[in-house]
């Protein structure tokens, strides 16, 4: 009877052992019979090829100069301001007026609804400010749809000429003389765009010295920045950023230029240089 035992007790510990190894036999022998022959040719699903996107257009940020003074120890700047949105920034406009220190100052339709008081300290000083064409709506003259620093784009020659020709009409109709500059939202172009601009009777206003970073840079950065200027920059700045600290730099860094004896000039006073064919 032991013995019996002893059999039924060996009995089962083989199938409990045996059992793992059969069942790995067979999905080895399931596995190895869903492969395909040693001789037969291997085949593989074809790459999907990513779609082909459509190039954008071709974007260019104008370079501007003004003709040099010629002498030594005297540089000539032109300090040139947008008014985009938002309110004026008087800590700038101030310093201009106390100074005397004259500026072209580009504006939107959208920034003179807005803002009738300082365009009344711009109108009041013509010997100081010189008003020029910023567009209606603060769109990039681009005739092509693309998004730039998040703005859209007019996106066709129809929109670039109603950008344009509605900052013009808006100035006229604020009692502002017709502008005969243009300088577009993010002053980046298309090509197309520029002649467009430049068959309506516009120079269109680039420049050297980036001032303020698009009012997003500190006081310090901006006023080291400007203060740089040298003989025959064209800066660009924003005046209207009350709230951002770049406004305290560029008033600073006017102070600055005129300590160092700088001539500020407007650009309607002075021969000028733009490439990209915006003066030419």
């Amino acid at each position: 009877m032991q013995r019996l035992n002893n059999e039924r007790l060996l009995f089962g510990m083989n199938r409990i052992f045996l059992a793992p190894a059969l069942l790995i036999a067979s999905v080895s022998v399931a596995a190895a019979a869903a492969l395909p022959p040693q001789d037969a040719p291997i085949v593989t699903a074809p790459l999907t090829q990513a779609p082909t996107m459509a190039p954008g257009p071709k974007l260019v940020e104008p370079h501007l100069r003004i003709a040099r003074s010629g002498v030594k120890g005297h540089a000539r700047v032109a300090l040139t301001f947008d008014a985009c949105m938002g309110k004026a920034d008087d800590r700038i406009l101030s310093v201009l007026v106390r100074e005397r220190i004259p500026a072209t100052i580009f504006v939107t339709a959208r920034w003179l609804k807005h803002n009738p008081q300082a365009l009344q300290v711009f109108l009041q000083n013509p010997d100081l400010f010189e008003l020029e064409n910023h567009g209606q709506n603060h769109i990039p003259a681009v005739d092509t749809p693309v998004s730039i620093y998040g703005i859209a784009s007019a996106g066709s020659p129809e929109a670039v000429r109603q950008e344009v020709q509605g900052g013009a009409d808006a100035m006229v109709a604020a009692g502002i003389a017709s502008p005969h500059w243009f300088r577009g939202s993010t002053a980046k172009y298309d090509l197309s765009a520029i002649a467009e601009i430049r068959e309506m009777g516009y120079r269109i206003a680039g420049y050297s010295v980036n001032g303020d970073g698009g009012s997003l840079l500190g006081a310090a950065v901006t006023e080291k920045r400007i203060a740089a200027a040298k003989d025959g920059d064209v800066v660009i700045s924003h005046i209207n950023q009350p709230t951002h600290a770049a406004g305290e730099g560029v008033a600073k860094a006017v102070l600055d230029l005129k300590a160092k004896g700088v001539e500020f000039v407007r650009l309607q006073d002075v021969d000028d240089t733009g490439d990209d064919q915006t003066t030419q």
